[in-house]
């Protein structure tokens, strides 16, 4: 198993010299990244954590799965952001793998939202996994107070105690206290992970593993991607010195596109761990994200021809799980019998081709990042490999990548408004 990446499409815009230019300050990055040195160090607990996940935890994580499920018909998710996205983005990309429905909470505010939530498992047996830090993330917060009100009136609390698992910090905040009062089962947070980098701490490994999905693979894959991008000379810092190059060349936007829907929420993911990482201090790409074809009808035209400020990095899936044969029609009036016979996801592939190829020569440098298929292992080898990369580009851009400062800025106005301390 092992994730490519291919640059081909970034000749004339970052050439193998470039690379080598600026290879001494990919490894001071990754040096002050390894040696605990550079700015944030305190939050880069995820950089070793895979390989230190033990296995008497991960078969904790199964039986506490099949437990869960024995006595659930759905799985309530609260959180945002970090412990949201990363959530969601497996149960996606891992389509159809899920043991029991999971939905989804505290990721919004909106009152429809929840009502319609609350009333579709009215007449089903719910478990809760409720994921915060501090306990007092507004969103989550909120969603938790009427999530367990909604409980309190099916449940008694010794049921509850069984439907009710926080995730939160070890000793303090309100969540903590909430569980420690009550008796429900807790997870830890590690102090030394931020929130958009915890898919593989309790934050989203305890959902995950109690929908059913592979953990152990998951922790795999990411221990290989652990080994892998801790060489001295690898994908992960390729990749970041590329996007670093483009940046200073005026391409300020960055596109993650794919083929595959499943990607779209591994986009969603993807997006937070990169915006959040490096715009600070006036730097910083801006990421967006696009599921293709679907995005060529809507914005292909902005891509081929637009402002020529971005570049694009497309994530493929080389084996799909399915296979569907295209048939003959005998009137051929689509004039598609050209690819009767043939597999539908070949005709997917030359689409990726052909748009990678225009939009080079559209002047939208790309690259792409091609997995083998779409599994737990490889997920987790991707996650890692995002991870490692953003650390190095935050370093090179001179930046704290681990820390999320103007987050607070809209949190204090809301504070104001809603007339909290």
């Amino acid at each position: 198993m092992t994730i490519r990446l291919n640059t081909d499409n970034l000749k004339g815009y970052v050439e193998q010299k470039d690379l080598e230019v600026l290879a001494s300050e990919v490894q001071e990055a990754a040096r002050a990244l390894e040696q605990g040195t550079g700015t944030g160090s305190d939050y880069a607990g995820w950089l070793h954590l895979p390989s230190s996940i033990q296995e008497s935890f991960l078969d904790e994580l199964v039986s506490l799965g099949e437990e869960v499920r024995a006595h659930s018909d759905c799985l309530i998710s609260i959180g945002i952001g970090g412990s949201y996205l990363g959530i969601r983005s497996t149960l996606e990309f891992l389509r159809g793998e899920a043991k029991i429905p999971v939905r989804f909470a505290g990721h919004n505010m909106n009152a429809d939202y929840l009502a319609a939530l609350l009333d579709s498992v009215k007449d089903q047996d719910i478990s809760v996994v409720v994921i915060s830090k501090s306990g007092t993330t507004t969103e989550p917060a909120l969603a938790f107070r009427i999530i367990k009100e909604f409980l309190e009136k099916k449940y008694n609390a010794d049921e509850l105690r069984k439907r009710i698992i926080c995730v939160t910090d070890q000793a303090k905040g309100a969540l903590r206290k909430i569980a420690d009062q009550n008796g429900y089962r807790s997870f830890v947070i590690p102090d030394n992970v931020g929130g958009r980098f915890s898919v593989l701490t309790p934050v989203g490994l305890v959902p995950l593993a109690i929908a059913g999905i592979d953990v152990k693979a998951l922790v795999k894959g990411a221990r290989e991607g652990e080994k892998e991008y801790g060489k001295d000379s690898n994908i992960a810092y390729d990749y970041a010195a590329s996007r670093y190059q483009l940046f200073w060349e005026g391409r300020v936007i960055e596109v993650l596109a794919s083929f595959y829907d499943n990607m779209l929420y591994v986009n969603e993911w993807w997006k937070q761990l990169y915006g959040e990482s490096e715009g600070k201090e006036g730097k910083g790409i801006f990421p967006a994200s696009l599921i293709l074809s679907t995005d060529l009808h809507s914005m292909g035209q902005l891509l081929q021809d637009g402002v020529r400020n971005m570049f694009e990095t497309f994530v493929q899936i080389e084996t799909q799980k399915q296979r569907i044969v295209i048939p003959r029609d005998d009137q051929d009036l689509d004039q598609l019998n050209c690819v009767a016979g043939k597999d539908l996801d070949f005709v997917n592939k030359q689409g990726y081709k052909a748009t990678a190829a225009a939009h080079f020569e559209g002047d939208v440098p790309n690259m792409t990042i091609s997995l083998d298929k779409a599994d737990a292992e490889h997920l987790g080898q991707l996650y890692y490999f995002f991870e490692k990369a953003v650390a190095i580009s935050g370093y090179l851009l001179g930046v704290n990548p681990f820390d999320q400062p103007g987050v607070e800025a809209y949190k204090k106005k809301m504070f104001e408004l809603i007339g909290k301390k």
